[in-house]
């Protein structure tokens, strides 16, 4: 059931865009044909990761009013998970918004990951720019081609196979770190939440290693066309720390203020005293000249 609804129309899809590729004269044709079928499942998904997008930017923008609820309610569960579902009902925010793509893409992923190993039984996928074999490792490899040092298959190949799992946990990062939300001091839940994020691509990287390299090569460009729509709707995110957060730089970087700006501060600095009850000012002490005019004044009388 399953080979017959995902596996075969997948791996017939990719041979049908290898062959047409092929007959177009492109070079590399299984590899292209991966990367335009990673394209066209992008394409299709486009409106369900859309919304999973503005459904994370519309979270993060919740995230003052869920930490005042937090502070609120303190450990009262059930009071504070009804208080954050009536906030993102009030805001039109689904908390599992961004779900949906993610589970239609899994299906892709372990169809594609079957769909080119039955390939690679029946064709030759080729090589593809620097890759050897988008074939390999196959099912009976695993991670042995690499452990123990040195690769059984050779330092030179076994580099060039490096790279995509490489790849894949540094576009990882770079998705993550602009799609998670940035925590105040205050917030040790989403801080950890964050540091956890962090470690996820090391594992899809450590995963790449025991899978062909044309789902890596999959994985990858899928992770760079969700970079580029991440940054249409959130820019930069995560990935860019706030101007107002960066410090300024000694020796005179920071801007300075002009001088009327700073002698209004410094007034409004000196605290005014309070209406009617100020105290009289001390008279300025007397001349020596106009002493001597005082004292003779007094002598006369």
């Amino acid at each position: 059931m399953w080979n017959a609804l995902v596996v075969t129309p997948l791996a017939e899809a990719l041979k049908f865009l290898a062959g047409w590729l092929q007959s177009l004269g492109v070079p590399y044709h299984f590899g292209f044909a991966i990367i335009l079928f990673t394209a066209i499942i992008k394409l299709i998904t486009l409106p369900l990761n859309m919304k999973q997008l503005q459904s994370m930017k519309a979270t993060q923008e919740l995230q003052p009013q869920l930490q005042e609820l937090q502070k609120k309610y303190g450990n009262d569960r059930e009071k504070l998970a009804k208080a954050q579902m009536e906030l993102y009902k009030e805001a039109g925010v689904s908390p599992f918004g961004g779900c949906l793509p993610m589970l239609i893409q899994f299906p892709i992923l372990i169809g594609l990951y079957s769909a080119l190993y039955s390939l690679a039984n029946t064709v030759d996928l080729g090589s593809f720019l620097w890759i050897p074999d988008l074939g390999f490792p196959g099912p009976t490899d695993g991670i042995s081609w690499l452990f123990p040092f040195p690769p059984k298959i050779g330092w030179g190949p076994a580099l060039a196979y490096l790279v995509l799992p490489l790849l894949t946990v540094v576009t990882q990062l770079v998705y993550q770190k602009m799609a998670q939300v940035t925590p105040t001091s205050q917030d040790a839940q989403q801080s950890m939440m964050n540091s956890m994020m962090m470690i996820m691509p090391i594992f899809f990287g450590y995963i790449t290693l025991q899978v062909p390299a044309g789902l890596t090569l999959y994985w990858v460009v899928s992770n760079i066309f969700s970079i580029i729509q991440q940054y249409f709707v959130t820019g930069w995110g995560g990935l860019r720390p706030s101007a107002a957060a960066v410090p300024a730089k000694a020796g005179g970087s920071a801007r300075r203020e002009p001088k009327a700006q700073a002698v209004e501060k410094a007034a409004e600095a000196v605290p005014a005293a309070p209406t009617g009850s100020a105290q009289p000012q001390e008279a300025a002490p007397a001349s020596p000249t106009r002493k001597k005019r005082d004292a003779k004044r007094r002598k006369k009388r």
